[in-house]
Parts: C-alpha cells; sequence; structure tokens
C-alpha cells in the first residue's frame, strides 16, 4: 500500500506532536528568580519514560531525569551566585527553553488584603511611588484566587520585571520589601511570589488535615461563615494557591494577616500550625516573618482586636526563625487598611537583613514583653528591644496592673534603665501588667530606634 508524501508529512508531523508534550509548570518561566547559591528543584511532565535533560547557562552542566510512570518527572540543579540573565534548557521530544532568568532572593508574600494591597487602591505618595518603580533585576509572580478540594500540581501566572506598570498593581508591601533587599545586598535581584486573598482566614491557608486533625483548629474553622468575597472552608486556598509551590525553593516567607480572625482567642495556635504545616510541605524550617495587624475599631467587642494581636506576639516564642513587625504607630485606627506600607515593607525587610543575612546590626524590632517582677507595692517590666526605652508623650497612661482578683487599673509609669515600673494607689501587690490593652490603643512606648512597642499581657 502506497502512501502519498502528504500522507507521510501529515504522520510525521502528527508523531511528533504526539511526543512533544514535554511541559512545566506556570512557575518556571521566563523573567523568574531562582534560588541563589542552593540546590532548587526543577519539575514538568513528559510521556512515560521519556528522557529529559535540563541545561541552565550559568553553569552549561546537563542534568538527565526519566520520566516517571506518572508522566512526571524533578531533578535538583544547582544554582550559583547572584546574577544573570541566563536560559534554561529542558529538552526532551521537544524542548522548552526559559529566558531572561536571573539568580538571586526569592520571597513568597501570602495573606489578605493588606499584603495584597497594591498602589491601584491608594496607598500613601502612590503615585511618586510607581513612577520610580523602574527595577528590572526585581521580578513578580502574582497567584490568581483559586480554590480547590483537593492539591493541585499546577497554578496560573506568569514572572514580570518591575516596571511602573507592574508594580502598580502588585503587592505594595512586597514591593517596598524587595526594593529595600535589593538595594542593601548590592542589587541582588530579588523575586516575590504573591499569593493572596482578601478578607479570607488563616485556616483556607492551611490544609484541611491539619485544621481537622487539630481539636482548637477545627472548632474555630467551624465558626466561620461563609462570604461573598472567599472562601471560608479550611484547605482552599492552600491546594489551589500554596501547594503548588511547594518545591520551589524559597529564601523565606512574609505573612500579613489576622484581620478576618479578629476575635479568636487562639490565633497564636492557628499561625504556628501554619508556619509548622508551610515548613513541613517545603522540607525547610524556612524564615517566617509577620505583620502584626494594626489596631482598628472593631465592632462594640473593645478587646478583639488588641487579644489577636497579642496573640501574634506570642507566636514569636512559639515557633523558632520567626519575626514581626508592628505597626501600631502607622495606621490611623479607622481604616483597616493603613495606607502607609512603605513602612510596612522596610521594617519586614530590615527583619530579614539582620536575621536572614547578618548584614543589618540595627535595632529592627520594637520593644518586645519579656517578663514582669513584682516587688511589693510595684511591678517591674522587662522588655526585649529596649534599647532607649522612651515614651512618645513623657508621660504614659497605656499601662495598667492587676492584683490576684485581676482587676485591672491605670498605673503610675516611669522608666529607669530600660526598664518600666509600675505602681497604683488602687493595687497594693500587683502581680499582672498589660499594655496598650484597646482595640484602638496605638503603643506609646518606643526605643531608639523609634519603633513602637507590641501590646502585652502578662501571664
Amino acid at each position: 500500500m502506497k502512501i502519498n508524501i502528504f500522507t507521510y508529512v501529515l504522520l510525521l508531523f502528527l508523531s511528533q506532536v504526539t511526543m512533544a508534550n514535554v511541559s512545566l509548570p506556570a512557575i518556571f518561566n521566563d523573567n523568574m528568580v531562582l534560588q541563589r547559591n542552593s540546590e532548587v528543584v526543577i519539575w514538568g511532565w513528559g510521556n512515560p519514560s521519556e528522557e529529559i535533560k535540563i541545561k541552565p547557562s550559568w553553569d552549561n552542566q546537563e542534568y538527565t531525569v526519566k520520566a516517571n510512570n506518572q508522566a512526571r518527572w524533578e531533578v535538583k540543579v544547582k544554582t550559583t551566585k547572584e546574577g544573570g540573565p541566563y536560559t534554561i534548557s529542558i529538552k526532551g521530544y521537544n524542548e522548552v527553553v526559559l529566558k531572561n532568568i536571573l539568580l538571586g532572593e526569592v520571597w513568597l508574600l501570602s495573606g489578605q488584603s493588606n499584603m495584597e494591597m497594591s498602589a491601584s487602591w491608594g496607598i500613601k505618595n502612590g503615585d511618586e511611588e510607581v513612577q520610580k518603580a523602574n527595577y528590572p533585576n526585581i521580578r513578580f509572580f502574582t497567584v490568581p484566587k483559586l480554590t480547590a478540594e483537593t492539591p493541585q500540581n499546577n497554578l496560573l501566572g506568569n514572572w514580570t520585571e518591575c516596571s511602573p506598570e507592574s508594580m502598580k498593581y502588585f503587592s505594595a508591601v512586597g514591593y517596598f520589601f524587595a526594593k529595600q533587599l535589593h538595594t542593601d545586598l548590592k542589587d541582588v535581584p530579588i523575586g516575590l511570589i504573591s499569593s493572596n486573598w482578601g478578607g479570607t482566614p488563616a485556616e483556607i491557608w492551611i490544609a484541611e488535615d491539619v485544621v481537622n486533625n487539630d481539636e482548637t483548629l477545627s472548632s474555630n474553622a467551624k465558626k466561620l461563615n461563609e462570604q461573598e468575597y472567599g472562601p471560608r472552608m479550611p484547605g482552599r486556598a492552600y491546594n489551589a494557591m500554596i501547594y503548588p509551590l511547594e518545591k520551589f525553593k524559597i529564601a523565606g516567607a512574609l505573612w500579613y494577616q489576622g484581620e478576618s480572625n479578629v476575635g479568636s482567642s487562639t490565633y497564636d495556635q492557628t499561625l504556628s500550625a501554619l508556619i509548622t504545616s508551610w515548613r513541613k510541605a517545603w522540607n525547610e524550617d524556612f524564615p517566617f516573618y509577620f505583620v502584626q495587624i494594626a489596631p482598628y475599631k472593631t465592632g462594640t467587642n473593645n478587646y478583639s482586636n488588641v487579644t489577636l494581636r497579642n496573640s501574634q506576639r506570642k507566636v514569636l516564642n512559639q515557633v523558632k526563625n520567626t519575626g514581626m513587625v508592628v505597626i501600631s504607630d502607622v495606621s490611623d485606627t479607622i481604616d483597616i487598611h493603613p495606607k502607609d506600607k512603605k513602612s510596612v515593607g522596610i521594617r519586614l525587610a530590615n527583619l530579614a537583613l539582620k536575621e536572614t543575612y547578618k548584614t543589618n546590626s540595627n535595632l529592627v524590632n520594637g520593644p518586645l514583653y519579656k517578663s514582669v517582677k513584682a516587688d511589693k507595692n510595684k511591678i517591674v517590666v522587662d522588655f526585649d528591644a529596649a534599647e532607649g526605652l522612651h515614651f512618645l508623650d513623657r508621660k504614659d497612661t497605656q499601662f495598667e496592673i492587676a492584683g490576684a482578683d485581676d482587676v485591672y487599673f491605670s498605673a503610675e509609669a516611669t522608666i529607669k534603665s530600660n526598664q518600666v515600673i509600675l505602681t497604683s494607689k488602687k493595687v497594693k501587690e500587683p502581680v499582672k501588667v498589660r499594655f496598650a490593652w484597646g482595640n484602638t490603643i496605638q503603643s506609646n512606648l518606643f526605643n531608639k530606634a523609634n519603633l513602637p512597642a507590641s501590646c502585652f499581657i502578662s501571664e
């Protein structure tokens, strides 16, 4: 039986198309940043048993791997010091070439609207900041809002260079964080993966089985009501917006969330579970830095917001390699979305520069409650990061003390040797202290870096 030339060419073409199925998840794309000085995982799909060759141009070393019977392959690739642009060739029956790749520092950003909030929403000095946002070695990847009942192996999105056009619609906190890192690390490329959803509680960002297997988390999750602007069921955003990224090497994670959990008295357990589960998924105890939400009026309960902020503070003592920035001085207590996102991003960057990169020796934390010691009719409070401790208005009315009866009264406060000494004529034998204990109270206590102290209640 004779086959004419047209049929032969068509069959040849179809056979090539059938085999030409080496593909990559969307996170591997032109313009991306890979973690420098590391071993990164690159993965994708191909025909079962198809041999895949990966060749990055930074060292021209070739890595070979075969797709398994699930049509999936992955390989560990060594990266060198910061630099680029580079290419990566991924070749099987077909070839995919990724271009304009940089090696640098990669950070994952997540949370709700305050992390999602971009210059286009109306931030402080937004128009001016947008015009200056020409940093081609800062790259953005925005994860779209997605949900799934089960963990997914891919998501949508692409990497873009930082320009006024792209920065305007990207996380403002993330941008200012990246800009500060890029500057202080002497032009090291920065890659940001932004996976956020306004109005969402922390439970949707935690694997469902982690929530269901914890009595406290499960109980809290059952109290969450569905909202038209976002999901409330545990794991739904995690499955679609976090799980597909879990093998992508990151330097650390930034978290700005909590407003949708206001009212919870156990948010410290919730956030601790989130951090632990993410680290388990990545198989790495990466740095996790978060923003303490700002004071603002929350319904009729005068303590629902401050209770959550105190829970956030407690996470620092419960989970290692974490850090928190306090922003009570940049909020106006009326708007749940503080407009000064630059201060927030810079404080997170300074924290990372000190704790992760060891390039910043300055004071980067506000005063953090350490301990109390009762002494007859007075009680002495010690703080971490207390150098240059002072009251903004020279006099303080934000400390309260209580005896064994747990009835709090306003205390007279003095500072001596970076300790706060408290007394009250109404409390003869004080044993407990609380500070800035109210939903809208902005801290009046600062250190020499002019960073505010966190609210707290002693236990």
